[in-house]
This record gives C-alpha cells, structure tokens and sequence, in this order.
C-alpha cells in the first residue's frame, strides 16, 4: 500500500499485517540537458510503489531532496545540508516506529544520499529502534546493467535516461547527442584520483553539462528491463526483511566475560 493515498483507518489496517516499510528518497538535482532535475525522485518512487504491494509492505510519500552541493554549480539544482538530512530522516524513521514499523528500507536512488542513509540505519539500529538499510537500485543489478551499455557512467548516463524513459516522457531525445558530446562518456578518460586520494569536489569540474556516460545508448525497452529486474529484486528484498525474527535484526549485546581460573578481578593486585 502506497500510504500517501490511504485513509487513517485503512493505513492501520495495513501497518497491523506488517512491520515493514519503503521510504523512496531521491534529489533534485541536475542530470544534463536531457533528463529532468526530478530524475533520482522519479525512479525511487517508482521503484517503491511498484514492490509494496507484492511484497506486501507499506510504501510512504516520497523524500524529493537529498545531499546534493557536488551539483550546486547547475541551475535549480537543490540540497540540504548533510546533518540535516540525516536528522530528518531519523526523524521520520522514528515516526514509522511509532505508527508499529520496526523494520525499513530507504528505496535510495542518489549516490550523495548513500553515507548518511547509512548513518542513520547505524543510529536506530544501535540503539534498538529500528533495522533500517539503504538500498540502491542499479547495486541490486550489477551484471544486467553492465551487459545493456558499454560507457555507463555514474549520473545522468544511460541506465538512468532509460529509467526515466521508461517510467516518464520526460526525456529531451533532441538533446542526448548534445549530453554525449559536452558531458563526459568516458569516466575512465578522466583523473579523479591521484595517488590514492579523490582530487575533485564538484561535478562540474570534469563534465561541462553534468553528464556522465553515453546516454545515446539509451531506450524505454532498456528502462523497461532495468525497472523489473530491480523491482523483483526489491520485492524479495523487503519480503525477506519483512520475515525475519526481531532477535535476528536488533543490536546484539556486549560480548560476556569468559569465566578465568585463580582470583577474581576484584581481589587482584593493584
């Protein structure tokens, strides 16, 4: 169930048959000429809102803006700051809990999202609250998205321009060739690590319109299989989640002592 389109009386009835939930987090942010600022938000909730109901999970509205200054070079480009986010996801984490949730998954489809997601499943997590994990699509799918497309690339690629064709008509198709050609289709051209060390903050300071990869290569029947494919993956995901004692998830308690011969501690010398 999609609790954004849910009465308060059929929203109880669905959080008593389950203690999971979808959280769909994105950005926006820009993705080149060619594909929207909402692009990471459009793909996590329609990941999430396809998986809920086979899984038989609850899916909640979706968290449209992420960290993001690693693109505040581009127009409209938004983003808060890394605490804050953090903190208002635990926040919303916590009201799941309250509303009989103990068990999450952030349908997570922004690469900046990715540390602090984590963060927070490592605060609830330590202190008992809930077991709540980051998820990021194309992660799920390694080899089905690497077999589709010879130059990939991290962000506004091809895996992503076919997500979005396939879930929206929000492609600009005049203007893929342009992404191709001013953006950066190699990222294996470029240097962005010199002896160990990452050498570069912004995205913009190696591709002129903020692509990466040959988004060209791109189609709605490529987005069609990427989108199932990750969406079966999802649905076993939060099934599995979903199944799971609470003693197998929650915080495990300090290691005991192992009982030792001679004098106890207490009687030792100083």
């Amino acid at each position: 169930m999609y609790l954004g389109d849910a009465t308060w009386p059929e929203a109880g009835v669905e959080l008593a048959e389950t203690s999971t939930a979808l959280v769909p987090i994105g950005s926006t942010e820009q993705h080149g000429p060619h594909l929207p600022l909402s692009t990471d938000h459009v793909i996590a909730e329609g990941l999430a809102r396809a998986a809920a109901d086979p899984a038989g999970v609850v899916c909640t509205p979706t968290v449209n803006v992420g960290v993001s200054p690693h693109h505040r070079q581009f127009h409209g480009t938004l983003s808060v700051d890394a605490p804050v986010f953090r903190d208002y996801i635990e926040s919303l984490s916590r009201s799941l809990v309250y509303q009989g949730v103990d068990r999450i998954v952030y349908v997570n489809a922004h690469g900046g999202n990715v540390q602090h997601l984590r963060e927070v499943g490592r605060r609830l997590h330590d202190d008992g609250t809930a077991y709540a994990i980051e998820w990021m699509w194309d992660e799920s799918i390694p080899d089905l998205v690497g077999s589709l497309f010879e130059q990939n690339g991290p962000h506004a690629g091809p895996k992503e321009t076919s997500m979005v064709w396939h879930l929206a008509d929000l492609v600009r198709a005049d203007q893929l060739e342009a992404a191709r050609e001013d953006g950066c289709p190699d990222i294996t051209a470029i240097e962005t690590t010199r002896n160990g060390a990452r050498i570069f903050y912004d995205a913009i300071e190696n591709t002129h319109n903020g692509g990466f990869g040959d988004p060209t290569d791109a189609s709605a029947e490529k987005g069609e299989r990427l989108f199932e494919a990750a969406t079966e993956q999802l649905v076993a995901l939060a099934e599995w989640l979903d199944a799971q004692p609470w003693e197998t998830l929650g915080p495990k308690p300090h290691v005991r002592e192992r009982k030792r011969s001679g004098r106890s501690r207490s009687n030792r010398k100083r």
